[in-house]
């Protein structure tokens, strides 16, 4: 038996952000040890099927000309309690592969990051990276995750909530309230992310078009007030703290936005370079920044990792956009360029987070 530590990397999906999950998992199996982790891809197809992968990094990454991976493995899987992954396809005798010690889920979106696979690993007695079952499907739902830091007094921009019926039935309903919130608006599905489906909208003849956008994402949406003129936008990162310590945060980024981009949107996220690292603001306004980043962080009961989003006013008052509890892991996402350049490079993250998740438990915790 290998003395390594066993690790599956699972990664695609069906959400939107199958690719970005993808490229964020070769970045992560490039970064593990081979002398101490002996490592296992495990890809999830966009029809829901499980499947290995080869090990080779350079599989998963952005093409040159910007072309997007995706999972392409034929060989399926299964993850069962007591045994681990065992093949299933081709059907002749059933392969066991044998347990693993931990999965680090590189999953972004819905049926992955949103509490679906954390409650399958649970279910199966697996330990695994990142934050648990609730935490990561209130997180994954920008509604409830408002609702949370409301709840714990954090300071947030008013929103308004449009569920699948209210729109159907009742539009002017919703469109009073949005006039209330004052234009402009960002219109979003409430439970995608890398900005699929967001729009702004300036004037109330673009909010309809907007809502039936993020409603081919999501049908529940989230219209928020933008934040006022001249707010600029920060992100910090965030760590559990080891054997127990209090939760540790990075150095703080700003997102700047260039060119035809009115916000911070697909491309500029992962085909262009829009932020400046690390941020410039005053030691008193990062000191709030990282005391809300943990609050936020601790609010959620996230584990293991966040990325905490805030809007930072001309006065220096701070807002708190959203928590991300699985951000971009790939060689250039902000989580981890915030963490290199706070002294912690990207092989020795991951070895953190596999760590972290290694000395908890499954279960009620």
């Amino acid at each position: 038996m290998s003395s390594r530590t066993r690790v599956a990397v699972v990664f695609g999906g069906r959400s939107e952000e199958h690719s970005i999950s993808c490229i964020s998992a070769g970045s992560v199996i490039a970064a593990l040890d081979p002398e101490r982790y002996d490592v296992v891809p495990v890809g999830i197809a966009r029809d829901g099927r499980w499947v290995l992968e080869a090990a080779d990094p350079d599989r998963l990454a952005l093409g040159p000309a910007g072309e997007l991976p995706s999972v392409s493995g034929t060989t399926e899987v299964t993850l069962t309690p007591g045994q681990g992954l065992v093949v299933t396809e081709p059907r002749d005798v059933p392969t066991l592969l044998g347990e693993v010690d931990v999965v680090f889920p590189v999953m972004h979106g819905p049926w992955g990051q949103d509490g679906t696979l954390q409650g399958l690993l649970e279910m199966a007695g697996v330990r695994y990276v990142g934050a648990g079952v609730t935490s990561s499907a209130v997180g994954t739902d920008k509604h409830f995750m408002k609702q949370v830091f409301l709840a714990a007094g954090l300071p947030v921009l008013p929103y308004v909530l449009v569920r699948p019926r209210q729109w159907e039935h009742d539009p002017a309903l919703v469109r009073e309230a949005v006039a209330a919130l004052g234009y402009p608006v960002f219109v979003k599905p409430a439970r995608a992310g890398s900005s699929f489906g967001i729009s702004r909208v300036d004037a109330p003849a673009g909010l309809d078009d907007a809502v039936e956008e993020a409603r081919r994402h999501d049908p529940k949406v989230l219209v928020e007030a933008a934040a006022p003129s001249g707010a600029r936008e920060l992100e910090i990162g965030v760590l559990q703290g080891l054997a127990g310590d209090a939760p540790e945060t990075s150095v703080a980024a700003e997102i700047t936005v260039h060119g035809d981009h009115v916000f911070y949107d697909f491309e500029a996220k992962y085909l262009e370079e829009s932020y400046v690292l690390p941020a410039e603001v005053d030691d008193e306004v990062l000191g709030r920044m990282r005391e809300l980043a943990v609050r936020a962080f601790e609010a959620l009961d996230v584990e293991g990792l966040a990325r905490v989003d805030f809007f930072c006013l001309d006065d220096g008052q701070l807002l708190l956009n959203e928590v991300e509890t699985m951000p971009g892991f790939t060689a250039t996402s902000m989580f981890p360029l915030m963490w290199q350049h706070t002294g912690l490079d990207y092989p020795a993250l991951v070895e953190r987070l596999v760590q972290l998740a290694l000395q908890r438990s499954t279960g009620l915790r």
